[in-house]
């Protein structure tokens, strides 16, 4: 931490620079000595490129041992790390990155963990100005090592039940559908595909419909690749693609279509998350076998999804109990209705082939 302080308040003592700019270099010093100390040393922080109509990206996405584990957001000091303070371009950035499964938020001065959106435990306050207080900079107590390796250990849970797999992946999408939708103004390949969108399947869907379908269909693509056994984790999705096409054609064509990797780097965020995430969900299990599991689960993804979405479409499930008498209804009617249409032409056979004296 001593170090972390001198380097930081030589940075400011400049008075050049952006302030989150300033703290980058020495965040990521800090981070391998913690990772280092707390005995995981194959931590990569990949930092991200960005742009100014880039603003659902975090700073860095982390790695531990090749496997995407989680991401990084810097502020300014002085701007704190809790959202509620957060306004403008900071809280709308806030409502996306809430989606992630494990964000950690820093202005060089404090650091919070959040996962889906909730804080785990207290944030940690270092003792001194991150500006000014170089070598005397320090934190009171293990907290923030503590927080390093919850923050460093996160590994995505096994959902118990499809309405836990349909709010995880809900949360996921939401946030594809906000990449989409922003990088349709400066991406011409994104640009280009909601073109053929339009020409081929929808003429007069919009930009935010074509990125809310733009997002759906590649999460339940992936889904639809661990229903069937494929595995997700750390693959390339054109692979992932190839094993689907040979039950899903149609799905796996679009799936292609859409993860194109002139595309999928400036999707890496959310696309690479719901991988993750995904990878370790057991269908089987969750389904116990039961068909019916799928039933509700679309209605569930909306609700977390897009609550508007789901009135506007209307996608509410009638109950089981009310649906198998409809059914058993239509199949005595339609086999009754098969049964006397057969009669009928049997009968008219019979009568044609006795004029003709056959």
């Amino acid at each position: 931490m001593s170090r972390f302080g001198e380097v930081v308040a030589e940075r400011f003592a400049t008075g050049g620079g952006e302030p989150e700019d300033l703290l980058r270099g020495p965040f990521e010093d800090l981070v391998d000595s913690l990772a280092a100390a707390g005995g995981n040393p194959g931590v990569v922080l990949a930092g991200e490129h960005h742009l100014a109509d880039e603003r659902v990206r975090p700073d860095y996405a982390v790695f531990v041992h090749g496997a995407l584990t989680g991401f990084v957001e810097i502020k300014a000091p002085g701007k704190g790390v809790d959202p509620s303070r957060f306004r403008g371009h900071d809280r709308r950035q806030w409502e996306r990155l809430s989606c992630l499964p494990n964000v950690l938020y820093t202005d060089g001065q404090s650091f919070a963990l959040f996962r889906d959106g909730e804080r785990v435990g207290p944030a940690v306050d270092l003792v001194g100005s991150i500006e000014t207080a170089g070598r005397d900079l320090s934190v009171g107590d293990d907290s923030l090592e503590t927080l390093f390796e919850q923050f460093l250990s996160w590994a995505p849970f096994e959902p118990r039940r499809p309405r836990e797999l349909a709010r995880a992946t809900a949360r996921l999408c939401r946030l594809l559908r906000s990449e989409v939708e922003e990088l349709l103004v400066s991406e011409a390949g994104l640009r280009d595909l909601a073109t053929d969108w339009r020409r081929l399947l929808y003429p007069d869907a919009t930009d935010t419909e074509f990125a809310d379908g733009y997002a759906q269909t590649v999460t339940f693509a992936l889904l639809l690749a661990r229903v069937e056994g494929i595995t997700l984790a750390e693959r390339d999705l054109r692979e992932v693609s190839d094993e689907l096409g040979a039950n899903h054609t149609l799905m796996a064509r679009a799936l292609t279509v859409l993860t194109d990797p002139g595309i999928l780097p400036k999707l890496a965020v959310s696309v690479r998350t719901l991988q993750r995430v995904l990878s370790v969900v057991d269908w089987q299990k969750l389904s116990g076998s039961d068909p019916a599991a799928w039933l509700y689960f679309y209605e569930e993804f909306l609700d977390g999804y897009d609550p508007a979405l789901r009135r506007a479409t209307g996608s509410y499930y009638t109950p089981v109990e009310a649906v198998d008498p409809m059914v058993r209804i239509v199949e005595t009617g339609s086999e009754s209705w098969r049964f006397r249409h057969g009669l009928g032409r049997a009968r008219s056979r019979r009568a044609s082939a006795a004029r003709s004296g056959g």
